[in-house]
């Protein structure tokens, strides 16, 4: 076999790993997804699993990677091209991250990891990176465009990132709480567009 064939054998395997896991994990928790589980659900021995991740620990932080930088994957120039037009970069931002809230897969590792996070600090840490640490940059250079171009008033872009962002998580705490007891969140549903409406007028010249 083709040396280049077996890396896209392996990558195919890989992904198709990561996928399975994600629905494992979403339906069972960490504790209840076992490395045989994945490994039968992919179609693969036990094994050959290892060939892939150590464990299953590197497993599951491989996903909650995928989870805590997604969907959030605006490019550099995109920044600075959607800061331009102000608000609706902020619109963007949250539609974005509604998605992910109303998302079902989604909201079910949310869960999970809202568990894990206090019982791993490797998980603690990535969450600082990829969740926490990216978004409040990615914000932070988005608000220092506005700021430039006289769209918002002049303030600490890195603050003003807390802010914006700190809303959006505790909304989407507070559905996935009420989901978790079969609540209804229809009435949070347009909380998101809200908090960007209240925020931009607190902010704009």
């Amino acid at each position: 076999m083709p040396e280049n064939t077996k890396l896209i054998k392996h990558h195919g395997t890989k992904e198709k790993i990561l996928k399975e896991s994600f629905i494992l994990f979403s339906e069972h928790g960490y504790t209840g997804t076992s490395v045989r589980k994945i490994a039968s659900k992919v179609g693969i021995r036990e094994s050959a699993l290892y060939n892939h991740f150590k464990n299953k620990e590197e497993i599951f932080l491989e996903v909650a990677k995928d989870i805590f930088s997604s969907p959030f994957s605006f490019e550099n120039e995109n920044i600075h091209e959607l800061a331009l037009k102000g608000k609706m970069f902020l619109h963007k931002y949250t539609m974005q991250y509604k998605l992910l809230t109303f998302d079902k897969n989604n909201e079910s590792m949310f869960r999970i990891l809202l568990i894990e996070l206090l019982q791993n600090k490797e998980l603690r840490e990535q969450f600082m990176n990829e969740f926490h640490n990216k978004n409040i940059k990615l914000l932070s250079e988005g608000f220092f465009v506005m700021m430039q171009n006289s769209l918002i008033r002049s303030s600490d872009p890195m603050t003003m990132s807390y802010e914006f962002l700190s809303t959006l998580f505790y909304i989407r705490l507070q559905i996935t709480l009420m989901r978790f007891d079969s609540l209804s969140t229809t009435h949070l549903s347009t909380q998101f567009e809200k908090h960007v409406d209240f925020f931009w007028e607190s902010i704009k010249i």
